[in-house]
Order: structure tokens, then sequence, then C-alpha cells
């Protein structure tokens, strides 16, 4: 027994000087995962602090701070993504390449986007007699927005007036200047301005300050023609008195503060009033009824006599017809998508394409491989290009058989069904060929004011056959 109790001490002897030899191991582990996890709490909640705190007030800010420069010292992810808008990438049907062009002294730009009326001279005959005849080039990232506006060739064909600032310069400080506080008096008086006079009041193109409150950062509307216009829209819906920077929801601002200038509008009356077109609705039905009962014409067709319109850049308005705007999807969703960087999510300010940026703009709610993404896109805007070639055809042909009948002497009551056809035809091809999307924002909607478009120049062509003087109705063609 006295053996036995001895051979156990020895063993457990030896087991506690086993321990003893791996104690300051076990120690070492116990010391070095605490520190790991520590180090893990204060990283986690570093990144909290920063969520909390998602920019420095390195510098301040107020509401006549312009300059975008001074913004992204406060905001430098925002603002080094807002630079690469210089960037000039084309996807399949859209989007510019830099052409490059000898600088001269009336034109100092060493590189400009494609010409449109070089790539499709049929949209000369569209637009004969009009400014934009003489240049029609791929729009560039907003870094260019001011500047191309100053060196296009129209302005050396038309006067234009002030009222073009409104939405290709930061113009909310010049307004407020001009109209000593007064952000709507400062645009009037802007509006009736040579645009070279009007030009000398702003520095910058698109800025922070057109969009945020510098305060609070929150999305707010400054074009006053917006303003205005989104107020008309909601009268017409039966909401009285609409101010849209304290009834728009959120998701709301971040489509309003870019159809502030993606829209069509027009010029009214001697002072250059700009005017979005929507008292009677955004389809370009009730758009061009609105142009029928003012009886406005931007110019008269040099071929045909037609008193005809130029829609501008309507993505505003398709995109309203379109199944994204219907499911809540904001402009900014897509164009300027959600990115993380480090713990905080912010919005990317490079504004582009979504078909450039697949992963970011497409697949947070599409769940398929961005081949098969990009090749949906590019067959609705495949089979959108090959109906806007036949209307584009169907309009121009209506214009030749026009200039033909009038050089051939035929009065103006014989022409004057197929002027009204070519003026409603014109239109709906235009809006459609005018709004960047290539038909993407609402395919089907573009589809049908197409299809109306070619029917109406069909109707203008029997009408010069047949001798007949009725006018093609308001909403005829292609209403529903």
């Amino acid at each position: 027994m006295t053996e036995l109790k001895d051979e156990g001490s020895k063993a457990r002897g030896a087991r506690f000087a086993g321990l003893r030899r791996f104690l300051p191991l076990i120690t070492i582990g116990t010391a070095v995962a605490t520190v790991g996890v520590a180090a893990l709490l204060v990283n986690i909640f570093e990144h909290k602090q920063e969520a909390k705190n998602p920019f420095y007030r390195v510098v301040e800010l107020d509401d006549m701070t312009e300059d975008p420069a001074i913004w992204g010292k406060n905001f430098p992810i925002q603002y080094d993504s807002y630079r690469r808008t210089v960037d000039q990438k084309r996807t399949r049907f859209g989007g510019s390449e830099a052409v490059p062009r000898t600088p001269t002294q009336a034109d100092p730009r060493s590189v400009v986007a494609q010409s449109k009326l070089e790539e499709d001279g049929r949209l000369k005959t569209l637009w004969a007699g009009y400014a934009f005849a003489h240049d029609f080039r791929e729009e560039r990232g907003h870094a260019y927005m001011l500047e191309d506006q100053v060196y296009t060739e129209r302005q050396l064909v038309s006067a234009q007036p002030g009222t073009c600032v409104h939405c290709h310069a930061s113009v909310y400080v010049p307004y407020k200047k001009l109209g000593g506080g007064d952000l709507i008096r400062g645009w009037e008086l802007m509006n009736q301005m040579p645009y070279p006079e009007a030009r000398k009041h702003v520095t910058h193109p698109v800025s922070c300050i057109d969009c945020h409150d510098p305060q609070s950062m929150q999305l707010r509307v400054t074009r006053p023609g917006f303003i205005e216009g989104i107020r008309a829209l909601k009268a017409s819906m039966g909401e009285r008195d609409y101010d849209v920077n304290t009834m728009a929801t959120r998701q709301e601002m971040r489509s309003y503060v870019c159809g502030q200038c993606h829209v069509e509008y027009y010029f009214k009356g001697p002072e250059k009033r700009l005017v979005y077109p929507w008292s009677k609705g955004l389809r370009v039905d009730e758009i061009y009824a609105y142009y029928e009962e003012t009886g406005h014409a931007d110019w008269t067709h040099a071929e045909s006599g037609a008193k005809v319109l130029k829609a501008q850049h309507p993505e505003f308005e398709m995109w309203n017809q379109g199944i994204h705007a219907r499911s809540g999807v904001a402009c900014a969703d897509c164009h300027m998508p959600y990115e993380r960087v480090g713990a905080t999510k912010v919005t990317n300010h490079h504004v582009q394409s979504p078909l450039l940026n697949v992963n970011r703009a497409c697949q947070t709610c599409h769940r398929w491989p961005e081949d098969e993404l990009r090749q949906r896109v590019e067959t609705i805007q495949e089979r959108h290009l090959e109906a806007r070639d036949r209307a584009l055809d169907a309009v121009t042909a209506l214009i030749g058989e026009l200039r033909r009948a009038k050089e051939a002497g035929a009065p103006d009551e014989a022409l004057a069904a197929a002027r009204a056809a070519q003026r409603k035809c014109q239109f709906f091809l235009d809006f459609a060929e005018a709004e960047n999307s290539s038909g993407f924002h609402a395919p089907q909607e573009s589809m049908r004011i197409l299809a109306s478009a070619i029917d109406t120049c069909r109707v203008g062509q029997l009408a010069l056959r047949d001798g007949r003087a009725e006018a093609p109705a308001a909403g005829a063609a292609g209403a529903d």
C-alpha cells in the first residue's frame, strides 16, 4: 500500500511539474487573446463612432459656399467621386468618347464629345433652321456642363438668353446675390440677361450647394424652374400649394434633385421665364397638349414652314412612366449608388450610366450575372434604336414632301394639315430621341411614343396626297 501511495504521489508531482512548465505559455496565450478581443472591441467602437459622425468639420460651410473644393474638405470621399465626372466612357448606345480638337482662341477645348450630327445627318433635316442643326454633341459628364455650353456653336448662330445657365451652372448663390437674398427674383433677373452677361455671374458647374443644405446636408431643390414646375404638376393632381422642400419624402428628393435639370422645358415670353410644361401632366401627350393650348413654337422649320417644337432631355418625365419609378427606385439609386468606404456608407457622386457600374447600380436588386443584366438593357436599347430610326425616316420623309409641295407653289391652307402633323410627330420623336436612356427608363412608353410619331407622319403624308386640310387632334394618334 505504501508503495502504491508513493507511485501516486510521484505521478501527481509529474503532472504538476508539466503544468508548471506550460503555465507561462497559457498565461501568454490568455494575454494575447485578451488583447485581441480588446482590440476588436475598440475597432468596433471606433467604426460605430465613424458611422455616427460621417464627416469631420474641417471648415465651416454656409449658404453662400459655392466652391465644391471647400465642401470637399469636409467630404473628401464624395468630392473625390464628384471630380471623376471628367471621365468620358461610352456604353454601347450612349455616353461620350473623347474626340481631340485643335484649340482656338474662340474655343480653347482640346477634347470634345463626338458630334451626333455627323453620326446621323437626318438630324440636320429634323432641326433645319434651328441652332441644333449647327452643333449637337453627345453629353459629357457634369464636370463639362458649363464649359460645353459656353463653347457650343449654337451660341454663334442664336442669341441664347441667361435662362440657359439655370441647368448648366451652380446658380443658387448667383441667384441669391442678384435677388438680394430672394432666389426667385434673382432667377427672374438672370433669365432676361443675354447669355454672355449671365455667364459672368456664375463660376462652377453644378455643385454641392445646388442639392444639399450646408448645415444639415439634407437634399434640397434649389432650381426655381423645378419648384414651379412640380407645384403645377401637383396642382393638376389636386394638391395645391405644394412646397417640394418641405413636403417631399427623402426618397422622392433623391430623384427631384436630378429632375431639377433633366427635364423638358421652354422659355416663356419676352422675359424668357423658364417653364416646365407640367400643368397637365408628365406624359408626352399631356405636354404636347399644353403646347397646343399655349400656341408655343420654338421655331419655324426652314424647309417645311411648320411651327415646330424642340424637346430637350426629358429623363425625369420618361423615368416617371417606367417600372423603376413605380417601384420606388430613385435616380440616385442607379446613377449614384451607395458604396462602403470603411465603416461609412456614402453615395457615389460619380454620376454615370449604371451600365458602367452594374455591380452596385443593378445587382443590389437584380441577382443575375453582370453580362446578363447588361444584355437585357442593350436588347431594350437596340429595339428602341430600330424604332427610333423608323420614326426618324418617317419624319424626314414628311418634311421632304412638304418641302416639295411648298416649292411647287402649294398654298398654306393646303399644307396646314401636314404641317400640323409634322409639329406633332416631330415633337414625339424628339421626346424619345432626346431622352438619354435610349428607351430604358420606360421601354413600353418609348415604343408607344415612337409608334405614335410614325402614325402621325403617315396622317400628314396622306393629307398632302389627298389635298385634305384637317389637322390631327392633339391626342389622337397613340393616346391611351
